[in-house]
């Protein structure tokens, strides 16, 4: 079947981009009673100033307010999981990979739990945060049609540089809510972003008919569910669930930082060099270590008494997580966490793997423990870095690229900077920078 997001015709817009990017400027800059505002939609002139009203930066990336492990359990749990192939087959038929369009389908809060579609139009949307997991909702990306559609509870197109965030203004979008069927509360929305061919008259009588056939899904299932007979549950002990999240900030930092949350429970400890990399360790294998393996990977084989000088390490970090952080106090023979502790290194690799390559390496504060000299510290190290380095020059775009050229990490990358030239179109002013700095690399070798 063929792709229903082949261009029909050529838009006009009601104004030209000059002229909205001049209005927004204006707004943002402060000047609401600028003439130009009068000639951009109502809608979309309302939603920038609820866009100012919530404080949303112009140029922010959005939030990511799902992890790779919190989305996967949430999705299952959505209701629209159970309609996710039906979006599939209103609205990316054939080649999904060569669409031409991304599909987003999000929850009820604005937070995207799928994107699928053209595979490069993914790519270059992931760039300013269009992944799974962020939040799109006006109050956190400003105008959008996602966030927008949720706010007015109806469908919505935005066209270009009508988006409040400038990250987004090369792209275009149509958007509809999806509502359950019983309570007409929003239960979600279905969004499709691309070109200009996401916003034409028939891309919103589409996306509307799928948010409607999905409701009409919805019920269906509902009444089903209804009418088939009650069977006996079988009943199982309740098991008890462990409240703490953890998080273990390495990147950049010697002395890491443990954040723990819950039930009543918000702490944040600065670990030593020693605690860190202990704990570093223990986050990276989850299945437990014997005293001999922990000890390689912290002290290396050259340590005299690495054993007796682990033991005493390790009884002091008990002390410092009973107080900090009781339900991390870690278990022995094998050493191993009572929970799981997430780091910003391992959040960083899953942007990368999300296509979110903007996000990531605004996440990317600098290398794992950089001081750091423990064999297993510095192996995850070099496997950020590479990971970063490799998903970045295979798949962002020139921005970014540039964006990690300017890290400590990538300064010194001469092959980096040759892709960054000959990515950049011949007249761009930054190509002169990019040759002094390669020719100066050349020259020290």
């Amino acid at each position: 079947m063929s792709s229903p997001w082949s261009p029909r015709r050529e838009l006009s817009p009601e104004t030209s981009r000059l002229l909205i990017e001049r209005a927004h400027e204006e707004l943002v800059a402060g000047n609401d009673a600028d003439a130009r505002l009068r000639d951009v939609r109502a809608l979309v002139r309302d939603s920038w100033r609820r866009s100012l009203d919530s404080f949303v930066g112009a140029d922010a990336l959005p939030p990511l307010d799902l992890t790779a492990e919190e989305l996967e359990a949430y999705r299952r749990a959505h209701p629209l999981s159970a309609v996710i192939d039906m979006v599939r087959g209103l609205l990316l038929p054939g080649d999904a990979s060569e669409s031409g369009v991304a599909v987003a389908v999000g929850d009820a809060a604005g937070r995207l739990l799928w994107v699928e579609g053209d595979r490069r139009v993914r790519t270059l949307t992931g760039d300013m945060g269009f992944v799974e997991g962020a939040n799109w909702s006006e109050d956190a990306v400003g105008t959008s049609a996602p966030g927008t559609a949720i706010a007015l509870d109806r469908s919505v197109q935005i066209h270009g540089a009508e988006h409040f965030n400038r990250l987004v203004q090369p792209w275009s979008c149509t958007a509809a809510p999806v509502h359950d069927p019983e309570t007409r509360r929003i239960v979600g929305v279905i969004d499709v972003t691309g070109g200009l061919e996401a916003i034409t008259p028939q891309a919103q009588l589409l996306v509307d008919a799928t948010a409607r056939a999905i409701e009409g899904e919805l019920l269906v299932a509902r009444l089903r569910a209804r009418a088939e007979p009650a069977r006996p549950v079988k009943r199982t002990p309740a098991r008890r669930v462990e409240p703490t999240r953890a998080t273990l900030r390495v990147l950049g930092r010697d002395r890491a930082l443990l954040e723990v949350t819950g039930e009543g429970i918000e702490t944040v400890s600065e670990l030593g060099p020693r605690h860190a990399e202990l704990l570093l360790m223990l986050a990276l294998h989850r299945q437990g270590l014997s005293a001999e393996r922990l000890g390689e990977l912290v002290y290396g084989e050259g340590e005299a008494s690495p054993s007796v000088t682990l033991r005493a390490e390790m009884v002091r970090l008990r002390k410092v997580l009973e107080r900090a952080a009781p339900a991390l106090v870690p278990e022995s023979r094998p050493y191993r966490l009572g929970i799981d502790v997430e780091t910003d290194a391992h959040q960083v690799l899953s942007l990368l793997d999300r296509g979110a390559h903007r996000v990531a390496l605004a996440a990317y504060r600098g290398d794992v423990l950089p001081d750091s000299t423990a064999p297993g510290v510095e192996e995850f190290r070099d496997t950020v870095r590479t990971a970063l380095r490799e998903a970045l020059m295979a798949e962002a775009s020139v921005d970014v690229l540039l964006a990690f050229a300017d890290t400590d990490a990538a300064a010194d990358d001469a092959d980096l900077l040759r892709l960054c030239l000959s990515m950049l179109p011949p007249r761009s002013p930054k190509r002169a920078g990019l040759v002094a700095r390669i020719e100066r690399l050349e020259s020290d070798a």
